[in-house]
């Protein structure tokens, strides 16, 4: 018998959130080095070229010393409002699908009409779907930095909107929201044009692998400037903890920015923009200690 709408966003929505759950340790740990906690030293290693160098724990070493302070459910702080978010953004994304699906017209396979279009409504809906679920995501965020303090102020998600709606209203849940946004509109838009063009100019028609060669320049592409675009995840993090109260946010490890332009320059004075991208093979960066003033 064919599915119906409802049993396949059930069944994307239980995956999503088996994923979710299963993935959540590496974000945890990812969010700890973004917010610059790093609790254990430096350990002397060499590259491969044979220089010395200070290696940064990597994610296992990070994991066993989270397990070690909160026990076995420590690394799954924030669960329930990414949980919440995979949930909320799985039903928007199928139902906007469906949607695009009845109205979409048969044209020209490469032509740049049909990539402007699906890219067009690809961006809609992830602007939607942040709108709906950057709430939570806050939420998480603070959740996982309460680690670095070792505070109790966020627990739940209803406690988590509570608190937020009290102390900040409705502009603490979009805390990070505009680098989060920019961030994947630029990803989008970047991706797709230069997979367009790279596999209309670049990759011909008579080479016997042309097909398979094009589906996988999106795929590189994508990796490519996931990375490119790193620094707006970064940023978005970070906002959603400054100044909430917590030790994560707030000096002398942060100092309170006005807003997130002020994050990002402050983050590239400090040449970390790109703190978190790595979570294995972390060397010690040469910088200059974090300064308070701004």
């Amino acid at each position: 018998m064919p599915s119906t709408p409802v049993v396949v966003d059930a069944a994307v929505v239980l995956l999503g959130a088996t994923v979710t759950t299963i993935t959540h340790p590496l974000l945890y740990v990812k969010l700890l080095i973004q917010v610059g906690h790093e609790p254990l030293p430096p350990a002397v290693g060499s590259t491969m070229l044979g220089r010395p160098v200070l290696y940064l724990p990597g994610f296992f070493s990070y994991a066993q010393y989270v397990l070690r302070v909160d026990g076995k459910l420590g690394l799954f702080r924030g669960l329930s409002p990414r949980i919440a978010s995979s949930t909320i953004s799985t039903l928007v994304r199928g139902k906007i699908e469906r949607r695009v699906l009845q109205s979409k017209k048969d044209e020209h396979q490469n032509s740049f009409r049909k990539l402007v279009q699906e890219t067009t409504h690809d961006m809609i809906f992830r602007c939607l779907s942040r709108v709906a679920t950057h709430p939570f995501h806050v939420m998480s965020v603070r959740c996982m930095a309460q680690f670095v303090g070792r505070e109790t102020k966020y627990s739940g998600v209803f406690s988590c909107i509570m608190t937020i709606f009290k102390e900040e209203g409705l502009s603490g849940f979009y805390t990070g929201f505009v680098p989060h946004v920019l961030g994947e509109v630029l990803f989008l838009w970047c991706c797709n044009l230069l997979a367009y063009l790279i596999n209309t100019y670049a990759v011909d028609d008579s080479f016997s692998q042309a097909s398979t060669l094009r589906n996988y320049t999106k795929f590189v592409m994508s990796i490519t400037l996931r990375v490119l675009t790193y620094p707006f995840t970064l940023v978005a993090d970070v906002m959603a903890v400054n100044n909430c109260g917590l030790a994560a946010g707030l000096p002398p490890r942060f100092p309170v920015f006005t807003s997130w332009l002020h994050c990002w320059n402050h983050l590239s004075t400090e040449d970390q923009l790109f703190r978190g991208s790595r979570l294995f093979f972390r060397q010690v960066p040469v910088t200059l200690p974090p300064s308070v003033e701004d």
